[in-house]
């Protein structure tokens, strides 16, 4: 008698939430029982039963299948059970254990967007963002334009990519995925070869707004790509790469910074820097013609020459609206150095009445 009480005290009480793994004893019209074993019987009916019908109509009794306890204990003393649920905490309890082991996924692209690519993990659909593609899938367009960003990604919707969970939320129902980890070990142990001031020879290989990327031979048939910030490629205020580089054009470059597997570099770095003789090209109180080349809350930019620009402040005209009828986009203008400040690279302007 007391192993028997010590046994009875020994078995588990399920709770709400729990995912057990039941056998089928029982099947009717629209409901399904599952041996639990010592913790009693479940039942699978109502609402749960019609919500995973497909999956209960192929069971036959013996069968194992999990369920999760939504009531430990209804009027008649079964286990309430709904298998939908148990599928989807199963499921996402996979995921986060593949995400712990950094495991592979090997998936195929379904679909494409302007932000990236989507594809399923276990029947759940999983995005994997534009920032997250290795270096043979990133799309590099021109301009940034999101139609030919979309017309990019959609050449790789049908192939088969290697992926790693990058973050999963079941709440939100959240899954994200990334390729990059295919470069970063490979990256990780050429970058260790260069440091900040070491200059490379490459070619230019994309163009997007925010700069230029290069891609430089590193040794053993192997290749690094890195960026060149707009504000890298050249002493001149540019708004676009474009206006300085094209894609194919072979630079030398100079690193400026490597962080996070990622290489930063300049082209200006190389050149001669304009601005420490700008002294003997211009002072204050000139009176100069310059070409407006951009209109900002701040004020008009000002190109004075192929080098330098400046800027005629807002604070020159009565209002943003008075300086855009005062000043027209291309135009050339009388303007007064007000300021000039070699080492910030700025220049300041009145505007000649």
């Amino acid at each position: 008698m007391k192993d028997l009480l010590e046994k009875n005290n020994s078995i588990k009480t399920l709770r709400n939430g729990d995912i057990v793994e039941g056998k089928v004893i029982a099947k009717e019209r629209s409901s399904v029982f599952l041996d639990l074993g010592p913790t009693g019987t479940g039942i699978v009916y109502g609402k749960e039963f019609f919500d995973a019908k497909m999956v209960l109509d192929n069971l036959k009794i013996d069968d194992k299948i999990f369920g999760k306890v939504i009531e430990s204990e209804n009027e008649d003393g079964y286990i309430e059970m709904s298998v939908k649920d148990a599928d989807k905490e199963i499921v996402w309890k996979d995921l986060r254990e593949k995400r712990e082991k950094g495991e592979i996924l090997t998936l195929k692209i379904i679909g494409a967007n302007k932000g990236g690519l989507t594809t399923k993990v276990s029947n759940l659909l999983a995005f994997i963002p534009v920032s997250h593609l290795s270096a043979d899938h990133y799309p590099r367009v021109e301009q940034g334009d999101p139609q030919k960003i979309v017309k990019e990604l959609q050449k790789l919707v049908g192939i088969d990519i290697e992926l790693k969970i990058l973050d999963l939320d079941p709440k939100e129902n959240k899954l994200i995925l990334s390729e990059k980890f295919k470069d970063d070990d490979k990256i990780k142990e050429i970058i260790k070869n260069y440091k900040v001031g070491d200059a490379v020879e490459g070619e230019i290989s994309g163009l997007t707004d925010f700069g230029a990327f290069i891609k430089f031979p590193s040794g053993d048939e192997n290749y690094l790509e890195g960026l060149i910030h707009v504000s890298e490629l050249d002493w001149q205020l540019i708004s676009h790469p474009s206006e300085v580089i094209k894609t194919g054009d072979k630079v030398k470059a100079q690193i400026v910074n490597i962080a996070e597997n990622k290489i930063f570099l300049s082209l200006k770095a190389l050149k001669e820097d304009p601005w420490k003789d700008i002294d003997k090209k211009y002072k204050r109180g000139d009176i100069i013609e310059g070409e407006v080349t951009k209109f900002s809350l701040f004020g008009a930019f000002i190109r004075l020459s192929r080098e330098f620009q400046g800027l005629c402040h807002i604070s020159e005209f009565a209002s943003q609206k008075k300086m855009m009828e005062e000043l027209q986009l291309n135009g050339k203008y009388k303007f007064e150095i007000s300021i000039i400040d070699s080492l910030n690279h700025r220049i300041g302007l009145k505007s000649v009445k």
